[in-house]
């Protein structure tokens, strides 16, 4: 959802880009053979780091990116995810607890 970290470095310039990254697998695979680990991407630009980027492949992240989209789209920022109280445990509380 929003723009590419290459698609935010072309726009901003790479100096007002910074990019953080998750893995996570579910518990609900966890347990299993058939582990499902899933990848998380924030990319942010200038010094109050707005959010233009939210990428996520993996188990449930069609509808984890969902309510993300809206946080985008109304100009959420990194601090903005850092001050929210994620849910335990769950995968979409790797977005809200990044570092």
């Amino acid at each position: 959802v929003g723009l590419t970290e290459p698609q935010a470095r072309e726009q901003y310039g790479d100096d007002q880009v910074k990019v953080y990254k998750s893995a996570f697998t579910a518990m609900y695979t966890a347990v299993t053979s058939h582990r499902q680990p899933c990848r998380m991407k924030l990319v942010c630009v200038g010094p109050d780091e707005k959010i233009v980027g939210i990428h996520g492949i993996g188990f449930g992240m069609d509808e984890i990116l969902q309510g993300f989209a809206v946080a985008l789209k109304m100009g959420a920022t990194k601090k903005d995810f850092d001050n929210t109280v994620a849910i335990h445990p769950t995968a979409a509380e790797e977005f809200v607890t990044m570092r």
